[in-house]
């Protein structure tokens, strides 16, 4: 099912992705984590795309449900299709979305919880993360992974909520830039920081690759399986 909504504001939050506000006609209703789809014809649009019919793809909804809008933060990709669509949008455009689904939602909040997520896998655990600050009773660790300190995305929400939250910490790993805190792979750091990995339950979102190096990770820190909570279609992307 689809349905139309408007832009309301466009804000850029690095250099790569823009932030949008998009309003609806009612209230959307959805568990934090989950994703709505994006759907354009390319042809009308004038954008090239090496595929037939109506472009589809999904972007997480950011923001905790029950308003009427939603927030979501996409990444230009220069041979992207959706991408690009996106970021040639205007304030007060109207644009094409389809139901939120998705099954990286939250489990159980009295549980002991990590995050572990690179670039704009970092969009689902946001709201699951806002939702545990709310609800939530255990202990969490949060940790992202990017290139540079200006590619970091909802920096200023994470410190702040780390900074409410005597519960929460924050780790972030950088990749391209040598600065103060953790660099390389982020999964790599979680025994630095985590007691007792094998007692926690998980949830983990990035570019393909990532997801399944971090299931590995896991496993060999002593993770059961069941406990990591992913979209679940990583291990078939890698294959292909």
């Amino acid at each position: 099912m689809s349905f139309e909504a408007t832009i309301t504001s466009i804000h850029e939050m690095t250099p790569d992705v823009k932030q949008f506000v998009v309003r609806a006609d009612e209230q959307f209703e959805y568990e934090p984590g989950q994703h709505t789809t994006v759907r354009f014809d390319p042809e009308e649009a004038g954008i090239d795309a090496e595929e037939d019919g109506p472009v589809i793809r999904p972007y997480t909804a950011t923001n905790l449900p029950g308003t009427e809008a939603i927030t979501l933060a996409i990444k230009r990709y220069e041979e992207g299709t959706a991408s690009v669509y996106m970021h040639e949008r205007s304030t007060d455009d109207t644009i094409t979305l389809g139901d939120l689904e998705g099954n990286l939602t939250l489990r159980d909040p009295e549980e002991d919880v990590v995050f572990v997520s690179t670039g704009t896998g970092i969009t689902p655990m946001i709201p699951i993360l806002r939702q545990y600050a709310r609800e939530g009773t255990g202990e969490v660790h949060f940790f992202y992974g990017e290139k540079t300190q200006e590619d970091l995305m909802y920096r200023e929400t994470l410190d702040t909520l780390d900074a409410q939250n005597p519960n929460l910490s924050v780790v972030y790993s950088l990749s391209e830039e040598e600065w103060d805190g953790p660099t390389g792979h982020v999964q790599e750091h979680i025994e630095e920081y985590v007691d007792d990995p094998e007692s926690r339950r998980y949830y983990t979102c990035g570019v393909p690759q990532m997801v399944v190096d971090t299931k590995e990770h896991l496993d060999e820190l002593g993770v059961p399986d069941e406990q990591i909570v992913s979209e679940g279609w990583e291990e078939g992307a890698i294959e292909d």
